[in-house]
């Protein structure tokens, strides 16, 4: 996966990455010709007293690492810039992925996890790329020109590394196949802190409510263990790699010396041969170092990769059509047709069989217990889930039929939980039309009775905090219907709505709202009976199915379900 990742990925900075490779190519045959000309200083220069030879040879080393440094100052820096663009551009990636997901997708994976595959993920994959060009590059140029470069100096000396080389292997292969299981079950671990800590700054209010502080410390703590746990696992493995190659590296250096000394005792060899050979041995000894360096993290990022590319392989379930229809007809008719809806994995419907129809001018109601399905009906016509069975049409025209933006478009969608972004009041409420002009916001404001707080906030340019924590309930909600009326659909979407507003401001809302949507299509669903009872159209749902439909004066006389849950709301004499 990591390999693969990398592939699409650095195909842009095919150039770069040429000029990287050229550059650390350089740098390690000049690191390779300077003990090569250390030994002909030693035995030219020193041991024959020939001092115009040794500065002679001196300044060609000089050149030779000035050419070094500059080719590897040269590489560090291209190699960054390709790191950072690549991981630039694999969080691009993973972020434009996710916006295409539905909400089913964004269920699956969670936005724990998403968040860090986004970004801790994305990192542990950009570090290795990062060494790779500095380091990893290097190293084997190293050790094959240092193999060569040792037995041009002496091939008797050379068969140590037919036993050092496999015992380095053998025992970075050991430590690495161990290590690869814990990286993988650290991530996991990670996006466990990320859930617990996401989980308790959201819901910080309701754990002190119920004095829950140390319950949730416990929690946290359990968690923060748990990735300690294995972190330390990982830790004992690498704390036992570089003594074990550090021993191998100095017995190798010691035995080059021994034997060394007795071939110059021979006269097989010079001083000048063996001080070089011993260089060669330790680049060679270096390059496995740094490839060990890049073992030690490459199985991580192999893990973090498989993560990346599960996001980016995960084709949402709303999928355009190949030839959408890009232009409607008509004022917002909306219909659904035998719309069955189940999730993955599921035994049972959450809507079975559900036909209605919303006509322009109307106001159409929907109503029922908890876990109906009513959320789910109203998810399903913008297009947030796709229908399992049947059909949603706006305008005569099947919703999975119409591009996208030209759906969104028609629809004002007022959630359950109304979010409002980090900003001010005049940037969220331009997030449904980035073009509104500063009356329509104040007007849309008005309607929604919610211009009195603005005032006393500061205006258009208040603060608005992040998720709208500045503000409570009621003003979300008043904002979020602000926000849909400055978009100004033909087809409003109210999911409960006004369920955190008092009577009074709901009542208010609701006259000033009729004007606004005379001529648009209104879908509310409500729990709170005063909100509907007027509605052109009243549907009930109970377990997923469309058990009555009718005004309100029509469902009280003639539907159980109905009454059922007036009557647990209001008196019989209220509710007529």
């Amino acid at each position: 996966m990591l390999m693969r990742l990398l592939r699409t990925s650095l195909r842009p900075y095919a150039t770069p990455l040429t000029i990287v490779l050229l550059l650390q190519l350089a740098q390690s045959i000049a690191n390779l010709f300077l003990p090569s000309l250390n030994a002909d200083i030693i035995d030219e220069g020193v041991v024959k007293g020939d001092t115009a030879t040794i500065l002679r040879i001196g300044g060609v080393m000089l050149l030779v690492t000035l050419g070094q440094v500059a080719a590897s100052m040269t590489a560090v820096y291209f190699g960054a810039k390709i790191a950072m663009g690549l991981g630039r551009d694999v969080r691009a990636a993973v972020f434009s992925r996710v916006q295409d997901f539905s909400a089913r997708e964004v269920g699956r994976f969670g936005a724990p996890t998403l968040i860090t595959r986004t970004t801790n993920d994305v990192q542990q994959v950009q570090m290795v790329v990062m060494l790779s060009l500095t380091m990893l590059v290097a190293a084997p140029v190293m050790a094959v020109g240092g193999v060569i470069m040792a037995l041009r100096e002496d091939v008797v000396l050379s068969r140590l590394l037919l036993l050092v080389i496999p015992v380095l292997l053998v025992v970075v292969g050991f430590i690495v196949a161990r290590m690869r299981p814990l990286f993988r079950v650290m991530q996991v671990r990670i996006d466990g802190i990320n859930r617990v800590l996401r989980e308790q700054i959201t819901g910080i209010r309701v754990i002190r409510a119920f004095v829950r502080d140390d319950h949730e410390r416990e929690r946290f703590a359990d968690a923060n263990d748990e990735l300690r746990t294995v972190a330390v696992g990982v830790g004992r493995l690498m704390a036992l790699m570089f003594p074990l190659v550090m021993l191998v590296m100095n017995v190798t250096s010691v035995g080059v010396l021994w034997f060394g000394g007795m071939r110059i005792d021979e006269g097989s060899m010079q001083v000048g041969a063996l001080t070089a050979f011993l260089s060669y041995i330790m680049q060679i000894l270096m390059s496995v170092l740094m490839a060990t360096m890049m073992f030690m993290i490459v199985p991580r990022a192999e893990v973090s990769a498989e993560r990346i590319m599960e996001v980016l392989d995960t084709q949402s379930t709303v999928v355009p059509t190949d030839e959408p229809v890009t232009e409607l007809v008509g004022a917002g008719y909306l219909e659904l047709r035998d719309v069955d809806f189940r999730y993955p994995g599921a035994e049972d419907s959450v809507l079975r069989g559900v036909s209605l129809a919303a006509q322009p001018g109307e106001t159409t109601a929907i109503i029922g217990s908890t876990g109906a399905g009513k959320t789910t009906l109203l998810n399903v016509i913008p297009r947030l889930m796709d229908v399992s069975e049947g059909a949603v049409l706006v305008d005569g025209v099947d919703v999975r039929d119409l591009a996208l933006d030209v759906l969104w478009s028609k629809i004002g969608l007022i959630p359950q939980k109304p979010f409002l972004f980090t900003g001010s009041v005049a940037s969220n409420l331009r997030y449904g039309r980035p073009e509104a002009t500063e009356p329509e916001m104040w007007h849309a404001l008005e309607v929604a009775q919610a211009a009195g707080f603005v005032r006393e906030m500061g205006g258009l340019e208040a603060e608005i905090a992040q998720g709208g924590s500045n503000v409570s309930g009621g003003q979300r909600q008043r904002l979020a219907i602000a926000r849909a009326l400055v978009r100004k659909p033909e087809i409003y979407l109210f999911d409960d709505s006004f369920s955190a507003l008092d009577f009074a401001t709901d009542a208010a809302l609701r006259r000033a709202l009729a004007p606004e949507t005379r001529e648009a299509t209104v879908v509310i669903v409500a729990q709170r009976v005063s909100t509907i009872r007027h509605a052109d159209r009243i549907i009930v749902l109970d377990a997923g199915e469309v058990v009555g439909v009718g005004t309100h004066a029509e469902l009280m006389a003639g539907n159980e379900t109905y009454r059922e849950i007036v009557l647990s709301q209001v008196t019989e004499s209220e509710a007529a």
